[in-house]
Parts: structure tokens; C-alpha cells; sequence
């Protein structure tokens, strides 16, 4: 039996609610159980130094938790002077997910900038992050249509990620906190939306584990995500 109740493969309740932000041109607070994390979608002209003159744009994603997001009060990295390895890990590949479905050179001259900022954690924050930031990346795009700026919007394909693992010796879908810190296996599926995969980050947190457990996890997460592609694709209506 899971903590929570939830059948193996049962998601948290899922909300993607849009239009979160006043100023953002695209914005979604993706809902993941308690899991919750702001994803704003910034529209700037021009691109880095290094891309210059390429003819083409980029997407990049940062990453960020609010100093109560979790039981405790974490200090604000700012006042740190440094990002943790952890938030530079998760915002690298929040821009790594959404450019894989981006038409970069549709995009033009411009930078779009994903803030995924964790409002409230409780396990997957990175996947509730990836999945809100591609709702918030394509009203952006919508946006810059609708404005008369961009002919066709250059999102090529949906992005969404869901958690998986190995709790009490049985593989489960969409980890909250109290499995997380107490899987076997703890494991990350970015999928794009025909099914194919972006990437995937799996360990083995207290022992290795089979072909077969692997196996049913990555069903899991195609069953998850399927479910996720299509609560997207409302919230982009």
C-alpha cells in the first residue's frame, strides 16, 4: 500500500491552471498533488552573445525554490552567492526539454526564458516544472501569433515528465515526498508527446534494479505522461 492510498499507477491530482501571471506572456501553475510550481514564460529580443548572427532563437529555463516551499525554511541561494549543483542540474534540463520540441530558427531573433519557481514541494518538482513550463512556453508562442509577431507558432510537439520508482518492492508512478526519500529506485521520464523519449535519469537509490522493474516503470511513465499530454492540451485551448 502507498502512503498516499494511490494505485501503482495513479497520478496525483493534476491541475494546470494558466493566466497565473499578469505580465508573463504565457504562464501555468502546474498542481502535482502539493506539489506546486509557478512556470512564467518571458519573451525577450535577441539571444545570447554566442548565438548571434545564427538565425536562430533559444529557450532556457530557470529553476528556483521559495525558502517555505518545504517543511523547513531553506535560504534563498541569492543569499548564498551561488546556485546549488542541484538547481543548475534541474533548470539545464528544463531548457533541454522544451528546446528538443522548438523550432529554434521558426523563432527567431528572441529569447524565451522559462522561471519555474516552486511555490510549495512535496516530491517531482522537477517534473511538475517540465511539464507546467511547456503549457507556459506554448501560450507564450500563442501569444506571439495572436500579436501578429510570429506567423505559426514554432512549438513543434508537447513535452510533459513524471516520476517513477520502486517503493516497498513494487514499481509506482508519480512519487510524492514520503516515497521519494524512501525508494529503492527513484527515476525521471521527460517524454515527448508520440511517445518518444527525451530523456531519463534513473538510480538505484538502496540497491540495482532489473530489466524488468525498469521495464514497467517506463510503462508507467508513457501511462502517466499520456495523461498529462492531454490536461495540457486544455490548458492551451
Amino acid at each position: 500500500m502507498r502512503p498516499s492510498g494511490r494505485a501503482p499507477d495513479q497520478l496525483r491530482d493534476v491541475a494546470l491552471e494558466t493566466g497565473v501571471s499578469r505580465y508573463a506572456e504565457g504562464s501555468c501553475l502546474a498542481k502535482f498533488g502539493h506539489t506546486h510550481v509557478l512556470c512564467a514564460a518571458s519573451v525577450e529580443q535577441g539571444v545570447p552573445g554566442w548565438l548571434k548572427g545564427q538565425g536562430r532563437g533559444w529557450v532556457t529555463g530557470e529553476y528556483g525554490m521559495l525558502p517555505r516551499a518545504t517543511h523547513t525554511r531553506g535560504r534563498r541561494e541569492a543569499a548564498q552567492g551561488k546556485q546549488s549543483g542541484r538547481t543548475q542540474e534541474i533548470q539545464r534540463l528544463i531548457g533541454r526539454a522544451l528546446r528538443s520540441v522548438v523550432d529554434l530558427k521558426a523563432l527567431g531573433d528572441r529569447t524565451i526564458t522559462l522561471d519555474c519557481d516552486v511555490v510549495q514541494a512535496d516530491g517531482g518538482t522537477r517534473t511538475a516544472a517540465i511539464t507546467g513550463a511547456w503549457v507556459a512556453l506554448a501560450r507564450a508562442c500563442k501569444y506571439l501569433v495572436d500579436e501578429g509577431v510570429l506567423k505559426e507558432t514554432p512549438v513543434r510537439g508537447q513535452v510533459a515528465a513524471i516520476s517513477c520508482g520502486v517503493f516497498d518492492g513494487a514499481p509506482v508512478l508519480d512519487l510524492d515526498y514520503a516515497e521519494d526519500s524512501s525508494a529503492e529506485v527513484d527515476s525521471n521520464y521527460v517524454l515527448a508527446g508520440d511517445g518518444r523519449l527525451i530523456e531519463i535519469q534513473a538510480t538505484g537509490e538502496q540497491r540495482p534494479f532489473t530489466d524488468d522493474e525498469f521495464a514497467e516503470m517506463l510503462r508507467l511513465a508513457k501511462l502517466g505522461c499520456g495523461r498529462l499530454f492531454e490536461a495540457q492540451v486544455k490548458a492551451v485551448v
